[in-house]
């Protein structure tokens, strides 16, 4: 009989697994050069008010707009990370015969594909607060800039990595561990286009295109989280400053918060996806 303790030792090992794959050193340099990088810019963006060339108004609207500009970047280090973790993590421990091995204990399928998913899920969202908090401290450090809603915002995205993790983990369950990762980072760009797109429709009025950036959100809910996200990260004086129907046109400019009928679509979401992932395992021929 499966127990939580079992759940619970599966997802540590999982969470140990994820710490020693090579793609944790991955993530590991690409954040470290997301915040240099970044630091370095801010850096330069302060060293504009101390030469007079810019108010400290300016600056800050600047840098609350680079700040979702960079968050985007972790974003997608943050998608491809994840990605390329979950995908091995069912179909390469069934083509190795490790979970053939592990599941004669017995342990319930679900139990196994809900433990495989929890440490990953506690890995992926522990990697976003801590490098998107550190981009938030870098920030802080060198223009004196920081987000009204940072909570919220970090919440968001690890929300986001939640979301891609499922997808993930599901289609794990159905293709090569490589294919699984290329196509859920695709879907995740392709989401973002169709969020832009939708966007541009709507500065324009026109409400076919419009539809376009609604249906993909709906489908796909990470444009949507992320979205939240930035008007968590950006100054309330943004919108001001760039207000106006053209406002939605501009890609790392949110208009409005996430509604909770939204948020709770998420979250049915990420549990329709779950339960797709642990049927289609439990069929799966080991």
């Amino acid at each position: 009989m499966t127990t939580p303790r079992t759940v619970l030792t599966i997802a540590a090992v999982t969470l140990r697994e994820a710490s020693r794959r090579r793609v944790l050193l991955a993530l590991a340099v690409l954040t470290l050069l997301l915040l240099a990088l970044s630091g370095w810019g801010f850096s330069r963006l302060g060293a504009e008010v101390d030469a007079g060339n810019l108010t400290s108004g300016q600056v800050r609207l600047t840098a609350s707009i680079l700040l979702n500009l960079v968050m985007f970047g972790l974003s997608l280090i943050a998608a491809l990370g994840t990605a390329f973790l979950a995908g091995p993590t069912l179909a390469g421990e069934t083509e190795s015969g490790i979970a053939l091995a592990v599941l004669a204990r017995p342990i319930r399928r679900s139990a196994f594909v809900f433990g495989k998913w929890l440490g990953l899920v506690v890995f992926g969202t522990t990697f976003v607060v801590l490098a998107g908090l550190a981009e938030c401290i870098v920030v802080r450090q060198t223009v004196d800039y920081w987000p009204p809603q940072p909570a919220m915002a970090l919440a968001l995205l690890a929300a986001q990595t939640i979301v891609l993790l499922t997808l993930a983990l599901l289609l794990s369950t159905a293709i090569s561990p490589m294919a699984s990762g290329v196509v859920t980072v695709g879907l995740f760009g392709a989401t973002w286009i169709a969020g832009v797109i939708g966007g541009i429709g709507e500065s324009l009025g026109n409400d076919a295109v419009a539809r376009v950036g609604t249906v993909s959100r709906a489908l796909l809910p990470t444009d949507g989280l992320w979205r939240g996200a930035m008007h968590a990260f950006q100054d309330p004086s943004a919108l001001i400053r760039f207000g106006g129907d053209q406002v939605e046109a501009f890609p790392f400019l949110s208009v409005a918060t996430l509604t909770p009928a939204y948020l709770a679509w998420v979250g049915v979401w990420v549990l329709m996806f779950w339960g797709l992932a642990a049927a289609s395992f439990g069929r799966k021929d080991l």
